[in-house]
């Protein structure tokens, strides 16, 4: 079918309209920002400038449908049913036409969705469809930020492509390439990390996960060995990100422009942007099945991807600084700061005393954060009784002598000889701090309290003189590597204690620190304690310690409560 300005007649018949006319009776919920790019896209077909021809989209999505097989559980092994989103878009990536030459209008496509929404199962029937039925000696390219992501989408067109051709008796893969022998069409990876990414013959390429991009090389190499081709497609996939200031951001910026209408030079002719996003972060909390609003950013909602599975996200970024974060960029685009203020202040501004007289010859666990010799540290003791699930924690802090009156540190709200005065913190003499004495200050506990340490955890730097001394004393440390795979769920129980108040003992030097702290998130949802806007002044060791703690409590919870006298 065949559609131009003067003669539109048939349009209903397209899938591109149809979605729209969906979206427009309410079948099908859809947020703004698409809402106005099917309107755009329907708009210019108007324009003398462009004509739109189904002939070669319609040819893959019936060899997507008849002869591609998905290849992840629940649904492996069976045939492809494209949902009425995915005709559009495969149909207007390739219909859109320019009148003057014939070519495909889009050459550079970004589709950013929900996570488990099949971007990656779309993407590699549409790279397949190409390696098979889409002309004759074009370089087809599978691309992402490093190589295990290029690796996902290029292992998929493997298996469907042994799905449709078991035998390889017309298709073939070696260590560089995947090859269709009946027309020399290849598919390749192609990584940031990829050397001589330069001087390639490029004629259609997905980049996957471009939100981890912090900047365009690996695009702006494909789009150069583009650059001879007469009909390129670069087709960008992805979520929302934790990277600021990165390729996606930038990339948004732009295409929002376009889809609002203004940009309109010859190069944003020739982009198309989809985004599956909500229309505000209220829509993430108040959606349900029966208002449908999560459907705005997961349009498989209910067919592949599940609402069980959502609403079970939804409730735990209710409760999680970290998962809150991972579920609203992950599950609904909305961009979030990879470094964010951890807690509230109502979080843990709470009054909390207690007495360590009253667990005198307890076992106890320990934790030190000696991130520098020249600064603040901190060492921890947590205290528990039977049958009891709030945590006593007993803190001190050390400084140098010579960093008492840092302008710097007393801006940001640092009053160190008063909380010195206080108990809080111990001075050292000189500018650095003996570690050793942090190792004293545990025997100290021992000798007051009768305090029994059952583990200490520590992070590797500056430890050394630390492990000697409290080897000396016969105290059992342990290493905590300050990673967010490691650290992760012990700062979600921090959290979750402080917003209960069932940590007990919280100085104001503390909660100095904890108001200093920021959560960076990483691209697998993973948490790690940092600096707020990176400020060297604002202290967060604290935080690092409670943390630490934790991890040894999340370790040694079993041992450590068993042994807990009445």
């Amino acid at each position: 079918m065949i559609l131009r300005h003067d003669d539109l007649s048939g349009i209903e018949r397209t899938y591109l309209w149809q979605y729209r006319e969906s979206i427009r009776t309410g079948e099908t919920v859809a947020g703004q920002e698409l809402i106005m790019e099917l309107d755009r896209l329907l708009d210019e077909l108007q324009s003398d400038e462009y004509f739109y021809d189904t002939t070669e989209a319609d040819e893959r999505i019936d060899f997507m449908q008849n002869c591609i097989r998905l290849t992840k559980s629940p649904f492996y092994g069976k045939p492809m049913i494209l949902m009425l989103w995915q005709k559009a878009f495969i149909e207007t990536i390739f219909s859109y036409k320019m009148t003057d030459t014939g070519f495909d209008r889009f050459q550079r496509i970004l589709l950013v969705i929900g996570r488990k929404n099949t971007k990656s199962e779309t993407s590699s029937a549409i790279m397949d469809t190409e390696l098979i039925i889409g002309g004759e000696g074009k370089d087809l390219v599978c691309s992402s930020n490093d190589d295990n992501q290029a690796d996902i989408l290029y292992q998929a067109c493997d298996t469907m492509r042994l799905m449709i051709d078991p035998e390889s008796l017309d298709t073939w893969k070696n260590q560089k390439w995947i090859k269709c022998l009946t027309n020399d069409n290849k598919i390749f990876k192609l990584s940031d990390r990829t050397r001589n990414k330069e001087g390639r013959n490029i004629d259609f390429a997905v980049v996957d996960e471009v939100h981890e991009m912090k900047d365009n090389v690996i695009i702006k190499s494909i789009e150069q060995s583009q650059s001879l081709k007469e009909n390129p497609k670069l087709i960008l996939i992805t979520t929302e990100g934790f990277v600021n200031d990165g390729f996606l951001d930038n990339e948004l910026i732009r295409d929002r422009a376009i889809i609002r209408g203004e940009i309109t030079d010859m190069q944003s002719k020739r982009v198309t942007a989809w985004l599956y996003t909500q229309d505000s972060e209220t829509e993430v909390w108040n959606g349900n099945r029966t208002n449908r609003l999560w459907m705005k950013s997961n349009p498989t909602l209910g067919t592949v991807k599940q609402w069980s599975y959502l609403e079970q996200q939804v409730d735990l970024a209710k409760s999680s600084k970290a998962d809150r974060a991972f579920v609203l960029s992950k599950d609904f685009n909305i961009k979030q700061s990879n470094s964010e203020a951890w807690l509230m202040l109502e979080d843990y501004d709470y009054v909390s005393e207690f007495d360590p007289n009253d667990f005198r010859g307890a076992l106890v666990l320990g934790a030190v954060d000696i991130a520098e010799t020249t600064d603040l540290s901190c060492a921890k003791i947590l205290l528990m009784k039977p049958n009891d699930s709030r945590k006593y924690v007993l803190a001190k802090y050390f400084i140098p002598e010579g960093k008492l009156d840092k302008s710097d540190d007393r801006s940001a709200g640092a009053k160190y000889l008063e909380w010195a005065n206080r108990g809080f913190v111990k001075i050292c003499p000189g500018n650095y701090i003996d570690v050793s004495i942090v190792a004293d200050w545990f025997y100290e506990m021992y000798k007051e309290y009768g305090f029994r340490p059952y583990k200490v955890g520590y992070d590797v730097r500056f430890a050394t003189d630390f492990l000697k001394r409290m080897d000396m004393y016969g105290f059992d440390c342990e290493m905590v590597y300050q990673r967010p795979e490691i650290l992760n769920q012990p700062i979600k129980m921090v959290e979750a204690d402080l917003k209960s108040q069932l940590i007990i003992g919280s100085t104001e030097l503390d909660k100095w620190c904890y108001g200093n702290t920021a959560l960076k998130i990483d691209n697998q949802g993973n948490g790690l304690l940092v600096k707020i806007d990176g400020q060297v002044s604002r202290k967060i060791d604290g935080s690092v310690t409670l943390a630490i703690l934790y991890e040894i409590f999340r370790r040694y919870r079993t041992e450590f409560t068993d042994n807990l006298e009445v």
